[in-house]
């Protein structure tokens, strides 16, 4: 039984991808900073604050699926968020290369997590690629320094793949929960000018691509792992308000309203431009939720 071990496995991706492997065979295992028994997974102590892990937890993993990191919007961007931002994910990483290196133990891949910032938030007619550069603003350098860490695991001789995820869609909570009370409620509404792009995945294709890297050894290096069709945030907010047979009249909420509220992290979501999806396809990975409507009427039926 192959062991896979999870970091940042209690979010919302890390819980979901842990159901699917152990119902595919697997082993999976967690870092936690709180050591001890949960979700009937084999967990595991370390702080990357304070450079601290239990080596066991990399010495007896087939596959590391790096997922940790705080939440890039989940709080007003401060100088000190901006900073834990980026330490929980290079940090976290860091240790990883770390222990892998003094250990000599490899896993046999190891999978992280970057996301579609990587590119910058900026609205524009091109088509983002995975052979693009990043962007000059946080969330672009965020992504850098995030993916410059998974690399020199790669410089160790194990497979790395990363995997530049856009909105994940799920019943379970992250961004479709929070615009699901105003769109029952009827004043849902676009964002800014409602004509930026927002890459969006349902959570089951974004865990299969994953599931993907851990069993297809051809695969390595950068993927974009986004949804091939691409929509704007109003076609996004119309389209929930649609599948919840809701009305769609507000009016826009104001750019201005947004930059007072969310700072500087306004800007993730009043800007967006599409990304491609056309490498990982080209691994002959299928989408189960190719098109949006067919994703959201998926998961409003399970929330």
């Amino acid at each position: 039984m192959k062991n896979v071990l999870i970091t940042g496995g209690t979010g919302l991706i890390g819980s979901h991808l842990s159901v699917l492997l152990k119902h595919r065979g697997y082993k999976v295992s967690m870092l936690s900073r709180s050591a001890g028994p949960g979700s009937n997974l084999q967990v595991y102590h370390w702080d990357p604050e304070k450079g601290e892990i239990d080596p066991e937890a990399v010495t007896t993993a087939d596959f590391i699926i790096h997922l940790a990191g705080a939440g890039i919007g989940d709080k007003r961007w401060t100088n000190r968020r901006k900073r834990e931002i980026i330490d929980s994910r290079v940090k976290s990483g860091e240790l990883l290369y770390e222990t892998i290196k003094s250990t000599g133990k490899q896993p046999s891949a190891f999978i992280s997590a970057s996301g579609i910032g990587y590119y910058g938030s900026v609205t524009s007619e091109k088509i983002h690629t995975e052979t693009d550069g990043p962007g000059h603003d946080f969330t672009g350098q965020v992504c850098r320094r995030w993916e410059q860490v998974a690399l020199k695991i790669g410089d160790l001789g194990v497979r790395t793949v990363i995997l530049r995820t856009g909105i994940v869609l799920s019943a379970e909570g992250g961004a479709l929960s929070r615009m699901l009370p105003a769109i029952r409620l009827g004043t849902g509404s676009a964002i800014g000018s409602g004509r930026q792009f927002v890459p969006w995945i349902h959570i089951d294709d974004l865990c299969n691509i994953y599931i993907k890297a851990i069993e297809d050894s051809y695969l390595n290096g950068v993927f974009n792992s986004v949804a091939p069709s691409h929509v704007t945030n109003g076609e996004l907010m119309k389209t929930i308000a649609s599948v919840l047979n809701r009305p769609f009249i507000f009016p826009n909420i104001p750019a201005l309203f947004m930059k007072i509220l969310f700072g500087e992290m306004s800007n993730m979501l009043l800007e967006g431009s599409r990304v491609s999806a056309e490498k990982i396809l080209m691994t002959g990975f299928a989408f189960r939720y190719p098109d949006l409507e067919g994703a959201l009427r998926n998961l409003v039926g399970r929330s």
